[in-house]
């Protein structure tokens, strides 16, 4: 009775904060509030268990990749797909997509997950599987230094109850794994997946950033990662998996989330190894084939703002998310910035982080012969700055990121259009662009 009426409750208010254009999280927040044990008992019933995702960048991205590949197994699966990755917005999902009497129609649950909002969530639900993709400095006025993020991780590590999934080339990652091993023994899996020599300095950790050039995190007896990225192309990536290659097109956008491939495939290996919970009965069970899962792979196209790729006065435009260093460091390297019109949008929210210090950690030196042709948001004069400091050209500035999408367009007619942004001036563009164009839905 209690699930019956918090959904019916849930699944109103819901229908009220829409008609009048709320958030997404409200029935969450109200649910919450009077039931705080409904996600527990809805999310304990998937014969597959829960798997969270969390570290500092691409979760979003690496979410979907799990979830589709997992769909194309044949699983049904619960997901927050709006990105919202606070308990509340796990329970409104729940709300959204369970019946009225509060159950999934889901054989596993794929969860993102913020970093210190999941204490909340591993309280009543600890997950059965657990990806930790990085510790980046990321949104230093909400946690402080990278030691405090890799804390919180290792707390989604301890409550994993069967496998964990660590980042083998990030040394604060890779130390949870080491300490979940000695800590849990055989009752936690744990999985890494990494990076071949020759590609370590493609995807820099934060140790990378401010001490240098680190050697690479040893793995216990010399043995391999599960999932080992070898080799770049466009759009196309190789992978060694048990000594065999594999060679796959991606349709992702990003040099980062071709590594993020990698962690999605060691955790759809996991799954799949583990199979149903034992006291579960599963509709579906799924195979551990890896050519199948690689399959899967190269059809995931990006999630939203992330490397999405629209069309707007007849040409292409890349919403490209941006929020820390590293993150902003591999945007721009991953897209050629000559014949292509840029636009920096850059708040300061708390979904983006108060503190934008990090802007002076990324070199922006390669969009210096092309220039930017529209800076905006909160920011925007900070990053307009930053940007001089470095030689760039910046063609003009506008804070209301309706006017400068309007001036952008203006100023750059019968051209490919490219917006770095942080991450809520890319849901107030998305909005402003539906209007102009198709955009897919997230809400």
């Amino acid at each position: 009775m209690r699930d019956v009426i918090s959904a019916l409750l849930g699944k109103s208010v819901r229908q009220v904060a829409r008609l009048r254009g709320g958030g997404s999280a409200l029935p969450g927040l109200v649910v919450e509030k009077i039931d705080p044990g409904f996600l527990g008992r809805v999310l304990g019933r998937l014969p597959y268990g829960v798997v969270a995702v969390s570290g500092t960048n691409g979760k979003t991205t690496t979410t979907k990749m799990i979830v589709e590949m997992l769909e194309a197994e044949g699983l049904r699966v619960f997901t927050n797909r709006t990105g919202s990755n606070f308990s509340r917005g796990v329970v409104a999902a729940a709300v959204a997509e369970g019946s009225w009497r509060g159950r999934l129609d889901a054989d596993i649950a794929v969860l993102e997950l913020d970093e210190a909002h999941a204490m909340y969530f591993i309280d009543r639900v600890p997950p059965r599987f657990t990806l930790l993709l990085n510790v980046l400095r990321d949104q230093l006025d909400r946690f402080g230094e990278i030691d405090t993020t890799a804390r919180l991780l290792q707390r989604i590590a301890d409550a994993t109850t069967e496998g964990l999934v660590v980042n083998r080339e990030d040394r604060l990652i890779h130390a949870i794994g080491e300490r979940t091993r000695q800590r849990a023994g055989d009752s936690v899996e744990v999985r890494e997946f990494g990076l071949s020599d020759d590609l370590l300095a493609t995807f820099p950790s934060d140790d990378d950033f401010h001490t240098g050039p680190v050697a690479p995190a040893a793995t216990p007896g010399g043995a391999p990662a599960d999932v080992t990225l070898v080799a770049l192309g466009d759009h196309e990536a190789e992978f060694v998996i048990e000594g065999e290659r594999y060679r796959t097109p991606l349709k992702l956008e990003g040099l980062y989330n071709t590594f993020n491939a990698a962690a999605a495939l060691v955790t759809v290996r996991q799954i799949a190894a583990a199979g149903p919970l034992p006291d579960h009965v599963a509709r579906t069970t799924i195979a551990s084939d890896t050519s199948r899962h690689v399959a899967a792979l190269a059809e995931v196209r990006p999630a939203f703002g992330r490397g999405e790729q629209l069309e707007l006065d007849g040409q292409p435009l890349e919403l490209v998310l941006v929020k820390n260093p590293a993150g902003f460091r591999l945007g721009l390297a991953s897209f050629e910035a000559a014949g292509v019109g840029a636009m920096i949008a850059i708040n300061d929210q708390y979904a983006d982080g108060r503190d934008m210090s990090w802007l002076w950690d990324v070199d922006f030196s390669s969009l210096a012969d092309s220039g930017v042709a529209m800076v905006s948001g909160a920011r925007a004069w900070d990053m307009a700055l930053r940007l001089e400091h470095d030689d760039v050209p910046v063609a003009a500035v506008e804070e209301d990121l309706g006017r400068a999408l309007a001036a952008f367009r203006e100023r750059t007619p019968d051209q490919p259009r490219r917006i770095y942004c942080t991450y809520t001036a890319m849901l107030e563009l998305r909005r402003a662009l539906a209007e102009l164009t198709d955009v897919e839905d997230i809400w």
